[in-house]
Formats: structure tokens, C-alpha cells, sequence
């Protein structure tokens, strides 16, 4: 496939990377999805722009199929450790520009940073954080760890938030964190200024120090 941001290419088809691949896909863009187990590779061919079987550990058979033509790969083998750190290598010498992998544990997390990957991911612990987030916190929505110590969260308007302003409420002098975005009604307020209102139903876009976002959540 030509180079072209839109182009995408995933490494491993087990639960995670078929998830990465349908998933953009579903947002309309290609994929070329590569796994070493033929049958995997022939149930998503047709889900996908193009399916390929290949070693990709062999860095002739990544030449092959054209990886070095690809600006965002991600390396999703699961349980084969040291071939999901060589991919990440492998594809890193090739000169893509953005690699993005799954670790499997934080030390396995810090060899992929020492190789070259440009983003690590952490699939399970990211899921089980989020769950446990939502449980402990039933007005979050949705959940998204930044880096150890930044987050951004979706949170449903609390009662003694309603009726009043974001300047009212004044959420960057009392907790030291910013409203990005309002959800109402499946609409999307992008850009929120002071004067806007908080009413029932909205979901707020916020990001800060996890320290912060704690306290606000609590208050």
C-alpha cells in the first residue's frame, strides 16, 4: 500500500490486535493485518483491507509485505515476549515513524521504550484500571491514563454542579484542572468557555493531576 497517514498496519491478531484492527477499520481506514497462524489471517481477511501469513520476526518477510511504506505500526503479539520486542526493533530500523506495542509486564514496558517504540500499551492493566475506576467512582464515564500521574476523564455532572457555569464553578482555581469538552445530549460542546451552563445529562471532558482529579471527584 502507498504511504499515507491513514494507513495502518497490525502486527498479531490475538483478542487485542483484532480488536485495533476492526476498530479502524470501522473508522475508515486501511489496515494491512499480519499474524503467523494462517487461520487467524483467513478469518479477518475479510474484515480488513488486506490479511497477509508472515513470520514477522524474519525481517525479509516484513520487506515483503511492504512495512518500511507505513507510518503507524502496532506490534500486538501477546505471549511471545521476545518476538514482540524484535518486531518492535525490526520495524523501528525500517524507519517507521510511529510504533506503537503491547507489553505485557512494566519492565517488558521499558525494553520496547529502550528499542525504539515510540508509544508502550498495556491492554489488561488499562481495562482493569478503568473498571475499577468506574466502580469506585460511579460518576465517571470513561477513563484515560495520560502517563503515571495526568489523566483525562469523562464525568457525569454531579447535582450541586447543575444550574451553574464553568466560571461559577471554577474547576481550574479550585482543583488545578481544565474542562476540554462537554457531551450533551450525543452533541459535543468542543471548545467550553466560562458562560456555559451545566445542566442535567451533561457529561464533562477534564483533565489534571490524577491528585486533582481525585479531590474533585470527591467534592
Amino acid at each position: 500500500m502507498p504511504r499515507n497517514k491513514k494507513d495502518f498496519l497490525v502486527i498479531g491478531l490475538g483478542r487485542f490486535g483484532e480488536s485495533v484492527a476492526r476498530s479502524l477499520v470501522e473508522r475508515g481506514y486501511e489496515v494491512l493485518a499480519v499474524d503467523f497462524d494462517e487461520e487467524i489471517v483467513r478469518e479477518i481477511s475479510a474484515v480488513v483491507t488486506h490479511a497477509v501469513q508472515a513470520d514477522a520476526t524474519d525481517e525479509s518477510a516484513l520487506e515483503s509485505i511492504g512495512a518500511r511504506n507505513f507510518d503507524v505500526a502496532i506490534v500486538a503479539i501477546g505471549d511471545n515476549v521476545h518476538a514482540n520486542t524484535l518486531v518492535t526493533l525490526l520495524l523501528k530500523e525500517m524507519g517507521i515513524p510511529c510504533v506503537i506495542s503491547k507489553a505485557k509486564s512494566v519492565i517488558h514496558g521499558k525494553i520496547l521504550k529502550k528499542v525504539g517504540a515510540d508509544r508502550v500499551v498495556f491492554p489488561e492493566w488499562d481495562m482493569g484500571n478503568r473498571l475499577a475506576n468506574s466502580l469506585l467512582t460511579p460518576n465517571v464515564q470513561d477513563y484515560l491514563e495520560l502517563d503515571p500521574n495526568y489523566s483525562i476523564l469523562e464525568i457525569k455532572a454531579k447535582k450541586n454542579w447543575l444550574g451553574k457555569t464553568l466560571g461559577e464553578l471554577n474547576f481550574r482555581s479550585r482543583f488545578g484542572i481544565n474542562v476540554v469538552a462537554i457531551l450533551k445530549n450525543g452533541g459535543i460542546n468542543p471548545s467550553p468557555v466560562a458562560e456555559d451552563k451545566v445542566v442535567e445529562g451533561d457529561i464533562l471532558v477534564v483533565i489534571g493531576h490524577n491528585d486533582d482529579l481525585e479531590r474533585m471527584e470527591e467534592k
